[in-house]
This record gives C-alpha cells, structure tokens and sequence, in this order.
C-alpha cells in the first residue's frame, strides 16, 4: 500500500469535514511531505509523455525570441502539429470535443471569423452588428427551447463564453435576486448528484452551499429527495437535459411544477442537449418536454459550440423575464474610467465568436439542425450495440446519444478498458461512481466505418483488459487510485499537480 493510500486510509475514518485540513497539516510532517511528494511526482512523470508529447521534437518558447521569428516559419510549425493532432478527431475516434468538423463547415466559420477577428462586443457603438448577432442567437434559441409558448418577449438571455460561464450567470442571478427580494445572505442551491460540475464551481465562486440529492435506479434526479432538501434560503433547484455522465434526462417536469409551487428558480442545464433534443424530439423520438412550455421552469442554459455546431467560444444562457436577466449584469457608475456595464463576467470578448454562432446557425437552419440530429442518434444506436455484443460490458442509463458503459464483473477494470482504447487512437471519457466510460456520439462518429471500429477496437481492448491485467502506466491507474481514495482533499491534491503539469514549459 502507497503512503497516499496508507494516509487515506486512516483519514478516511475521521468526520470528511475535517479529513482534508488534517491532511494539510499531515503533509507539514517532513517525512510525510516527502513520501506524498514522491508518489504525485511518480504519477506526474507517467502522466508527462501524454500531456507533452512534443517535447524534445519542437522548440519551447519559455520567454520572448530576440528577434521575432517569420511567419511563415511559424504557421509551418503549427501546421506540423495540427497534422499531429487532426486526425484523432477527424476520424471519429474522440467523445465529443468536435460535434461537426467537416471541412466545409469549418472553412465557412474560419473565414467568419477572420472577417471579424477585430470586433469586440464591449464596444457596441463601434460594432453593432455583433450586437445584432448576438440579440439573434439568442432569440433563434429561445424559439427552439419553447419561446414560441410563452408571452412575446418574455424569454431574454445572453450569450456567455460557454456553458460554465453560462451555469455561473444563472447561479449568480438566483442568489442576488434571492439577496435583493427575499434578503437570504446564506443562499442553498439543490442539484441532482449528476449535475455538472460548473454547478459546483459557481457555488465556490459565489459563496452558496450546494446541496447535492441522489438520483434513482434509472440515474435521473430523485424528485422526492429534492422536495425534502428545499428549505426557505433555497434559492433554485436544477435538472439536467441531459445530464453529462449518462445522458439521461432528469424529469424537469416534476421539478419544475416544484420549484414553481415553493415560489424558487429552476434552472435547466440543457449545456450538452439544448441543441439536439429538440430535434429529435421533432423526429419522433421519446424525449421528455424539459423547456420553456414547463410553466415552473426559469432559465436554461445551451451550448452554441456542441451540437450548435459553432466554434468554441459561444453558449446561451435564458430567462423567463428580463427581471431574472438584469440581475446577471454588472454596472459601475462611479468609476473615474467611466460609467461601465457587462452583461457577463467577461469585459472584453471576441465578437468574432459570435459572429461565426449567428452564421453557423443561420447556415444549418433547421432542416440541417434535423439531418444532423438523424445521423448522431442513427451512429449513437450502432455503438449502443456493439457495447451489447461486447462480453463483460453493460449499458448505463438510455441516453439517445450519450453512450456510457462499465464492467459488468469485478474481473474486468473498465479503466483497462479505457487504456486499450486510448492505445488505439480512441478518446473516450472515464466517469467513476459508478466507474465507467462514455462516448458523446458526434456528426464525426456518423462517418463511415467509425461504429464498425468502435466495435472492432473495444472488443480488442476488452479482451486485452482480461489477459494482460493491471498497467503501470496510461489513465488507469489513476482513475483507480482516485475512486480508490474516499478522502477527495488527497484526489484534489492529484488534480492540482496535474494543472500544474500543464503549464510547464
């Protein structure tokens, strides 16, 4: 047993409050800091040649050339590495990441974007046309989450940097109203133990205690642990359509007529599915109303950069009511710069981005929005299947195209699994709790013969995972040793280094 799991091993026995600055001050101990150095060094140095492949191959940059070098010179070094690294998502072999990527429509929003890599929408008087774009994308997206059966002008939003960004200006929303119409100065927000994790950073960030509630059998949002978790300082509750591990939606129905009887927020995180659901649905396919025709539901956040099919940069946050909205903005009067307001938490902000969401859209329509979403779930049902026909594996949850998947046995570690993949080109999620993996289905596993690889290569690294058994090296023993340790200050501590391993030069 590793010092790390020695030292987990009795803090795990203590009050999980006081575990982690216990473990702080364990690591003050001379002997105990080295030991703990040396096994995260030993994790790091395995983890190095995955997150700095190129080192020793291209010239690192630590500090400004003398002379600055030609540019032709540089965009051949960048082409070099993009050659590298195009074709792992190009053909299909990584969940999510790219949801369109063919080379038409990124050459369409490239040249967008050069047209307007200048633009930002801080300055809406030298700009407005962003301004428009902007206004547009947000009103294309209410029409397809439901806007059309409410009042005219009743659904508003903005558009946000992505869906964390998205998440954190609803959160923040729900607690200054909570603070200016109902003085809560100790605000609670309830989330499903699926909701994303942005749930969580906006709760650090804006000082709320998070209330995490357990899901059912079939992994959606227990309805009845979230009535009883409610109390008069909670300021919203959450669903997810869908949530990211599973891809199940939660029944945003029930919690939504909820939220609207104790007078609260409910917010739907629709981050991953706000972009396809609603076409599938219009496809004929069984998806739950999770939008704004749910009366009790307040705001929804959609991801423009996933199956928006924008480049990244761009997501939407909605509200029912400009009230909700104006408590996301900031404004200064009494500045010696000046009167200053953001809609966001970004000041300045590529309008370049925006403008390439408003024509990616405004391209697609929504007979494309419609193709897409028929090829995604038709690639979705061929991996569903070859994880079926694939001994030792099991489905988790029934996402439409989401497919998440773990070991049916204690004999197989599904974290093998993953490292078997990874070695054949595959980018795939690892989940824990339970551990398992998933796969984000994209227009890009749509191509011909990705599902039939799928197959191919998971049967290969099943079969590799039972005869070759425990690796050194590769994601595994990592993803082992974090749902191993209950203490998450010593899991938080690995990820920390990890960080920190990114930006080193």
């Amino acid at each position: 047993m590793s010092t790390v799991e020695l030292l987990d091993k009795h803090l795990a026995r203590i009050d999980p409050r006081i575990a982690a600055p216990v473990f702080e001050r364990l690591k003050r101990i001379p002997a105990v800091r080295r030991a703990v150095e040396r096994e995260m060094a030993e994790i790091m140095a395995r983890l190095r040649p995955k997150v700095k492949p190129y080192e020793g191959r291209v010239r690192a940059q630590a500090s400004l050339p003398e002379a600055g070098r030609p540019r032709e010179e540089l965009l051949e070094e960048m082409r070099r590495l993009q050659a590298e690294e195009e074709p792992g998502w190009r053909e299909g072999r990584v969940s999510g990441a790219v949801y369109h990527g063919g080379a038409e429509h990124v050459e369409f929003a490239s040249r967008v974007y050069a047209l307007h890599s200048q633009t930002n929408p801080l300055h809406a008087d030298v700009w407005p046309s962003i301004a428009r774009y902007e206004a547009e994308i947000v009103s294309m997206t209410a029409h397809m989450l439901g806007a059309a059966a409410c009042e005219p002008g009743e659904i508003v939003g903005s558009v946000s940097s992505g869906g964390t960004e998205s998440i954190l200006l609803a959160v923040k929303s729900y607690r200054d109203r909570a603070r200016a119409e109902r003085r809560i100065d100790r605000p609670e927000l309830i989330v499903p133990v699926t909701a994303h994790v942005a749930f969580d950073k906006a709760a650090h960030y804006f000082g709320i205690e998070l209330v995490r509630t357990p899901v059912g059998p079939d992994e959606r949002a227990d309805v009845g642990a979230v009535r009883r978790a409610i109390t008069r300082r909670t300021i919203a509750v959450v669903g997810s359509a869908p949530c990211f591990p599973y891809g199940v939606v939660d029944p945003i129905r029930e919690l939504s007529e909820l939220a609207g009887k104790r007078r609260i927020g409910c917010h739907v995180d629709a981050c991953l599915g706000g972009f396809l659901l609603p076409w599938a649905e219009r496809l004929g396919h069984p998806v739950p109303v999770f939008d704004f025709r749910l009366p009790g539901v307040t705001s929804i956040s959609a991801d423009t950069h996933k199956y928006g099919y924008a480049p990244k940069g761009t997501s939407v946050v909605l509200y029912r009511g400009a009230e909700l909205r104006r408590y996301q903005y900031f404004t200064a009067t009494e500045w010696p710069g000046g009167l200053y307001f953001s809609p966001t938490l970004a000041g300045s902000r590529p309008g370049a981005l925006s403008a390439a969401c408003w024509a990616t859209m405004v391209s697609l329509g929504a007979e494309g929005y419609m193709e897409a979403t028929r090829r995604i779930l038709e690639a979705a049902e061929g991996l569903r299947r070859s994880v079926r026909e694939t001994p030792g594996l099991r489905l988790v949850g029934d996402s439409l195209f989401v497919v998440a998947f773990a070991s049916d046995s204690d004999s197989l570690d599904i974290y093998q699994v993953l490292d078997g993949m990874t070695e054949r080109g595959w980018s795939l999620n690892g989940l824990h709790r339970p551990p398992c993996l998933h796969v984000a289905v994209t227009l890009r596993h749509a191509e011909p013969g990705v599902v039939e690889r799928f197959a191919r290569d998971l049967a290969a690294s099943v079969e590799q995972a039972r005869t070759q058994g425990k690796a050194a090296d590769g994601m595994a023993p990592v993803y082992g040793l974090a749902g191993r340790l209950p203490v998450r200050a010593i899991v938080g501590e690995l990820l920390r280094r990890y960080i920190d391993l990114l930006y080193e030069v």
